[in-house]
């Protein structure tokens, strides 16, 4: 890690920490700028942990009346991104293993879900590859076991590092490589069998 990347992680760290005094102290502008900052990353992890819009937006909502209800006790040992995200794993991992949806596949619904906007230098076929490779993926993903399907999603989708993921998941960064390569290996034999 460089003297740049620490610096900028003191800094995130730093905000981070101000954000949940100010919330201590009965700021409602602090829950506003964490909820603006992470909202869409929580809606997109919940959607692809549950496969399902509705339920989807019902976690995103618990998980951010828990964020709010917790807020004042983030000391800062970790950023609250990864703060965020063990939440989100942990009440999606209690929530989903009570509930499980009658059936909607995946990506049908055009209107709702993920907005993604059409790259104007792709022709029409090339965003119908792309658009149903992008339901395969998700339909991959959805087969996979839990502890797979976060270890992926945080990582490919979400971006997050070995380190971090270690911490949501609260499981050794040797953990965190294996899920992340056996989630990888069965999510292309998966995909594979589909093609």
């Amino acid at each position: 890690m460089g003297v740049a990347t620490v610096s900028t992680l003191i800094h995130s760290l730093d905000v981070d920490v101000e954000l949940a005094e100010r919330h201590r102290c009965g700021d409602t502008q602090a829950f506003n700028e964490v909820y603006a900052r992470f909202e869409e990353m929580v809606y997109n992890l919940a959607f692809r942990l549950s496969g399902n819009y509705e339920e989807a937006a019902d976690l995103t909502q618990e998980i951010f009346l828990r964020v709010y209800r917790h807020l004042g006790s983030f000391g800062g040992r970790s950023t609250l991104k990864t703060w965020i995200f063990r939440i989100a794993i942990n009440h999606c991992r209690d929530r989903l293993s009570r509930w499980r949806p009658l059936t909607q596949p995946l990506g049908d619904d055009p209107g709702e879900g993920e907005v993604t906007y059409a790259d104007p230098s792709r022709g029409p076929e090339e965003l119908a590859v792309a658009a149903d490779e992008g339901r395969r993926v998700a339909e991959g993903l959805a087969r996979l076991p839990s502890a797979f399907r976060e270890a992926v999603v945080l990582r490919d989708i979400e971006g997050l590092s070995y380190e971090e993921i270690a911490e949501v998941l609260g499981v050794r960064i040797g953990t965190v490589r294996s899920r992340i390569a056996r989630g990888r290996d069965q999510l292309r034999a998966l995909l594979e069998i589909r093609s």
